[in-house]
């Protein structure tokens, strides 16, 4: 069974998502206590405390656990639409820290997920250059999860590496698994809400705030709110009757998160809120992982003698996936 490592874990999406897909989550790693809390509720496998942007130290320990697959979103607020969008910022350096722990520990495959700006930053030119020199292949797009078996339009990239792999490898895998149309809220609830419109507190009144549970939510933010007494209203309001509106509890956001209903949310409800606008989403990590799992098994990496490689191997690996390559 293929080992993953999931780093900057938060409080598990993508590796509930990777594991509800077949895949060994072995050891998880983040620096926010509030996250470790809640991912130590909800899976039995280690996640460790670690400082990642001392990736030096970081990678040297991971290695020891010999991953196939390293998984991992570093932090996006230093890119992110409702962040400062300031790369240099601090939390920026940590693509890079994570492009450098790939390169150093080399396993076999990896996929980093982050917002829709990444790729226009200077950060991410510089983690690709990374993977590259280390002999990665690279497949990036742009992922709607409303296309991807969530009830939510949420835009992130997917960087997924292959060693030895051509470009774009996932591509006709992704196309295969990518739904015609987007999944309503009703699509996934069905009528379990008891409500038609719901309220999403906006970063400003110039956006809307409320929506019909027959079209994708909104992107779920770390921030929930109720409605204000003195809400002006947007023109493109899914209504205008208030009393029909109600904003999303807690749970009922983690849901649209595709976190289960049995996940276990504990801590603040500060933090809880925001550790669940930050996670990957569950179904949306599934959907990448079935994508490359199906990829793996189709050209034939699948093997008790490349399961596990090491860093003696490594050269002859990368031979082989040249070899394969060719040949398909």
């Amino acid at each position: 069974m293929f080992k993953v490592v999931d780093l900057f874990a938060g409080c598990g999406g993508l590796s509930l998502g990777f594991q509800n897909a077949g895949l060994n989550i072995i050891l998880a790693a983040d620096n926010w206590d509030a996250a470790i809390n809640v991912y130590r509720e909800n899976f039995d496998h280690e996640i460790m405390k670690m400082d990642l942007s001392d990736w030096k130290k970081c990678a040297k320990f991971i290695d020891n656990y010999c991953p196939d697959l390293i998984i991992g979103g570093p932090p996006c607020q230093d890119f992110s639409h409702a962040g400062q969008r300031n790369e240099d910022g601090g939390r920026g350096n940590l693509t890079v820290s994570y492009a450098n722990i790939i390169a150093s520990i080399k396993p076999r495959w990896f996929v980093m997920e982050n917002v829709d700006r990444l790729v226009k930053t200077k950060k991410y030119k510089e983690a690709v250059q990374i993977f590259k020199k280390a002999g990665y292949g690279l497949n990036v797009r742009l992922l709607d999860a409303s296309f991807c078996g969530v009830p939510q339009k949420r835009k992130r990239y997917f960087v997924v590496g292959e060693l030895g792999a051509e470009d774009n490898f996932l591509d006709d895998y992704i196309d295969k698994c990518t739904s015609a149309k987007p999944m309503t809220v009703r699509d996934y609830f069905g009528d379990q809400l008891k409500t038609e419109f719901y309220y999403r507190h906006p970063r400003n009144y110039s956006r809307r705030a409320i929506y019909s549970i027959d079209e994708p939510s909104a992107t779920i933010r770390g921030v929930n709110r109720p409605i204000p007494g003195g809400y002006p209203g947007h023109s493109n309001d899914a209504t205008s009757i208030l009393s029909k509106v109600r904003p999303l509890t807690t749970q009922e956001r983690g849901e649209i998160q595709t976190f289960p209903k049995d996940f276990v949310w504990v801590g603040t409800k500060t933090s809880v809120e925001q550790l669940i606008g930050n996670a990957v989403p569950v179904k949306l990590a599934e959907f990448v992982a079935r994508a490359l799992m199906e990829r793996i098994e189709s050209v034939g990496h699948v093997s008790k003698e490349l399961v596990v490689p090491t860093k003696k191997s490594m050269r002859q690996l990368r031979m082989f996936d040249r070899d394969l390559v060719a040949a398909c």
